[in-house]
């Protein structure tokens, strides 16, 4: 018999997986933005053209459902979680795919656990797209083996057991996102001020001499592209790193800035930036000093 799967969220993620599986009616999703009158149009949508069995209400879709994927924003996480305890199945297997803080994580490992459930942390390593089904996953926690196990059924090909502990996975990939992410904020801060004084070419070919992976001019041109699409998303996502840092008793002081500035350009709504380093420059030059000072205001 095919594996079903409870999924909480249908966004980027949620869908690009299903349709990537081709989990159609295995499926069985709840999405909050369903209840939405503005959203609802759109979600129906996009349940149709994955042939999933939408749901109005959360425990419609987790059911019965022993198998639980939580794909939602990182700031809804721990409400979700909460939620999903009310109606998950006894023994079900929760895998929380969010990118939150460990103690995030083990503040909702708690809740599922004492509602009978089995929490995983999972690190979505990342980009799901192109990846889909190919995308790195980080797993921890007691259930980790059997959560990748029941993963691989249903076409997760690329995972690893980071460890029993819950935050183990989301450790990695917060600190990680430091440089990461981190680098895409540097990116921004480095481009334009190069672009005021009239020396961007040569600045980027001098970071051209000292590193070779990939010429600037197209990671620039990248970075610049993922912070004014998934800027408010990303730094949602940092304030969680943020509080990994302080956790680890670190310092956070530049995370707290890339926080500032992929909030700051998300902001602007650009979804469809234009073609080119410069188009993108001006895009972001061009919205005022609320984003050129790091945010403050924004």
């Amino acid at each position: 018999m095919e594996q079903e799967v409870g999924l909480i969220g249908f966004g980027e993620a949620g869908s690009t997986f299903a349709l990537a599986g081709d989990w159609r009616a295995r499926a069985h999703v709840f999405d909050a933005k369903t209840n939405s009158p503005g959203d609802r149009d759109a979600m129906l949508a996009a349940y149709g053209a994955a042939h999933v069995l939408g749901a109005r209400f959360m425990e419609d879709a987790l059911s019965g459902v022993d198998l639980v994927l939580s794909l939602v924003t990182a700031d809804q996480a721990p409400a979700v979680a909460e939620a999903a305890a009310e109606c998950l199945a006894p023994g079900a297997i929760y895998c929380d795919l969010n990118s939150v803080a460990p103690q995030t994580k083990q503040a909702a490992a708690q809740v599922i656990e004492a509602a009978g459930g089995h929490y995983v942390d999972v690190a979505v390593m990342a980009p799901v797209d192109p990846a889909r089904l190919s995308v790195p996953l980080l797993l921890s926690g007691a259930q980790a083996e059997q959560a990748k196990a029941r993963l691989g059924a249903l076409g997760f090909a690329n995972m690893r057991v980071a460890g029993e502990a819950v935050g183990r996975a989301s450790a990695i990939k917060m600190i990680r996102s430091v440089m990461v992410k981190g680098m895409e904020a540097l990116t921004a801060e480095c481009v334009l001020a190069a672009e005021a004084a009239g020396v961007r070419a040569e600045v980027l070919a001098s970071l051209d001499a000292s590193e070779k992976a990939k010429p600037w001019e197209a990671r620039a041109d990248y970075n610049l592209d993922r912070m004014l699409v998934h800027g408010i998303r990303r730094a949602a996502e940092m304030e969680e790193v943020v509080k990994t840092l302080e956790a680890l008793g670190t310092g956070a002081a530049m995370t707290r800035g890339t926080v500032e500035r992929q909030r700051a350009i998300g902001a602007l709504g650009v979804k469809a930036p234009p073609a080119g380093i410069e188009g993108k420059v001006a895009a972001i030059r061009d919205s005022g000093a609320s984003v050129l000072d790091g945010g403050a205001g924004a």
